[in-house]
């Protein structure tokens, strides 16, 4: 303790942050990067492969349902005639002579420039061929993981010395993101709305080798480190809210079992942003690319009963920047697919980052739209944007986004007893039993049902606001003094977080929601000190940095051969968590 006293900060991140790996999976995107690192590396959580498959796909995990119905159609267009009367614009087929308020025109592009020449550059397509000068060591590395049989036929039948252009076997983040439709590649997203990506037409293992091929890539291809030297490293997995015990489980084995680091720690992304921050006590929202989470921290601690998770993010108001300037036929004549052409969708991400906010009067701004048509280049139309202030308030008129119905992942196969990050009951151990509770990442778990573990809570996911989630959240933890300090301190976080005038929308909308009888009259959302992109990713550098103990974190040798251990002198678990739980059990 004295040593700390003394250390400098930075000395502290270099002595301890050069060999500590901090992993911060998301839906759309996955931060990785050193400890010691001020930001990590951001890529598309995404691979696509090369396929055979006739006829082809071009995404993997295709939608139930994609259509609008009637009755959501309609919901939509009542939640825009609301946002509209709020934000004092014209209603949805309202003319212009009938308009009831005087414009108040801001184009954005008059406004500071946001970098919008570089987000409105065209977009290039992938090339999918293999160059002839590129080690393939960093291939090799990962092919083992992620090759199916076709694709291992298809070598086979490669002649050494062919001039033939050879295609590569797999392409990871944006790139994959930008292959042309008419190429033989399949993408694959490993994560979907919070969860493992896992359905009918796309198998837990595939998800698996998916997920350990794009890390394996970053880490040999951004990191530049091999495999040969990943016993030197430890992991610390920051996860999402969202996920359950079986998918902490997973990403464990990968990362120790198949990536090969020699120890990990787990930790949960709105604990991490707290660190992250210098903050002990907040309410975390935490506004992703698919799922928007809310959860309360006091001094440290994460109040597990005070989660909520809202099934939307910020593609869905990508989405629905384009359903509005359809709407208003603004959007020029070419096909534009956000959900089964990718590079649509890169687009509308640029366009929504660089184009939308938050504040009252007509927003419109002229910008280049691209088409990304089969087997052609891409075309360049300029265009008037309008409305821009509109999706954007999606957020708290879930409504209007109306979220795609995914495939949802089979429930039984999340059916797990023993929660990595929930204390259980200690039973004693039956002398007839293994102590084998990981016997394969395919495999179920049938041990332990013959300890009497009573089930974990399932997680709530509420189709409501986002300015009722984080009132429902901070009232749930019942305590007057509580509820007024987590008002004030509020902390958004994600990619949408960046939205201008997102905050002060917040803190008005909250304020709003507050019933009546509560002695509640201020609300606050915090500065960041950190990008909110990444700062759950920084939180959990800090956490790694400082915890000098070192008794939650599981050794490669122990997980593999042992996995979890029930009524074991050590169980592997989040210890902030742990508090928690017994403090919320205090309390209820």
């Amino acid at each position: 303790m004295d040593y700390l006293k003394t250390v400098v900060p930075s000395q502290l991140l270099a002595e301890r942050g050069s060999n500590l790996v901090v992993i911060n999976p998301g839906s759309a995107n996955v931060r990785i990067g050193l400890a010691q690192q001020d930001a990590p590396i951001s890529v598309p959580h995404c691979i696509a492969r090369r396929t055979s498959q006739v006829p082809k796909k071009n995404v993997q995990d295709q939608l139930l349902n994609s259509q609008v119905t009637t009755v959501q159609h309609m919901e939509r267009e009542r939640a825009y005639d609301i946002i509209a009367s709020l934000l004092k614009i014209r209603f949805l087929d309202e003319e212009v002579t009938n308009n009831q308020y005087p414009q108040k025109m801001g184009r954005v592009d008059a406004l500071p420039p946001q970098s919008n020449n570089k987000k409105e550059t065209v977009i290039p397509w992938t090339d999918v061929f293999e160059k002839r000068t590129s080690s393939s060591s960093a291939e090799g590395s990962s092919l083992s993981s992620g090759e199916s049989l076709d694709q291992k036929e298809g070598n086979a039948n490669e002649e050494p010395g062919s001039t033939e252009p050879k295609y590569r076997e797999y392409i990871c983040g944006e790139e994959a993101l930008r292959i042309s439709p008419t190429e033989p590649y399949c993408l694959r997203r490993p994560i979907r709305r919070g969860h493992l990506n896992i359905s009918l037409h796309y198998p837990m293992q595939q998800v698996i080798e998916d997920m350990h091929a794009i890390w394996d890539w970053i880490l040999i291809e951004k990191l530049h480190i091999p495999r040969s030297e990943r016993h030197m490293y430890s992991a610390i997995l920051v996860v999402p809210e969202t996920f359950d015990s079986r998918e902490i489980k997973e990403l464990l084995s990968i990362v120790l079992r198949d990536l090969c680091f020699s120890t990990a720690v787990v930790h949960q992304e709105g604990l991490a942003a707290v660190f992250g921050n210098g903050l002990s006590t907040a309410c975390v929202v935490n506004i992703g690319a698919q799922v928007t989470s809310v959860i309360c921290i006091e001094d440290g601690v994460a109040l597990p009963t005070t989660q909520i998770t809202l099934r939307y993010g910020g593609e869905d108001i990508s989405r629905c920047l384009l359903w509005t300037q359809r709407h208003h036929q603004t959007w020029p004549p070419i096909r534009t697919d956000a959900l089964t052409k990718p590079i649509d969708l890169l687009m509308l991400n640029r366009l929504k980052e660089s184009h939308c906010q938050i504040r009252e009067g007509e927003v419109e701004a002229v910008a280049v739209v691209h088409s990304y048509e089969d087997g052609v280049p891409p075309g360049s139309h300029k265009t008037r944007l309008t409305a821009l202030n509109v999706p954007p308030m999606g957020l708290f008129y879930p409504m209007l986004l109306v979220p795609d119905v995914y495939p949802p992942p089979p429930r039984t196969w999340f059916s797990d007893n023993e929660d990595m990050l929930e204390e259980t009951w200690d039973f004693p151990r039956r002398s007839d039993m293994s102590d084998g509770y990981f016997p394969g990442n395919s495999g179920f778990f049938p041990m332990w049902e013959n300890y009497p573990i009573f089930q974990a809570k399932p997680k709530k996911q509420d189709s409501i606001g986002l300015a009722d989630a984080i009132t429902k959240s901070i009232l749930s933890t019942g305590r007057i003094d509580l509820q007024r300090k987590l008002f004030c301190s509020m902390q958004l976080i994600g990619g949408v977080a960046l939205t201008e005038g997102l905050i002060s929308a917040v803190e008005e909308r909250v304020l709003h929601a507050i019933p009546s009888h509560e002695a509640i009259d201020t609300v606050e959302v915090l500065q960041s000190r950190t990008n909110p992109a990444s700062v759950s990713w920084k939180g959990g550098a800090v956490l790694g940095i400082l915890d000098f103990t070192r008794d939650a974190w599981i050794h490669r040798e122990d997980w593999i051969k042992n996995g979890i251990h029930i009524g074991s002198g050590r169980k592997y678990k989040d210890s902030y968590f742990l508090q928690a739980q017994t403090m919320c059990y205090i309390n209820n």
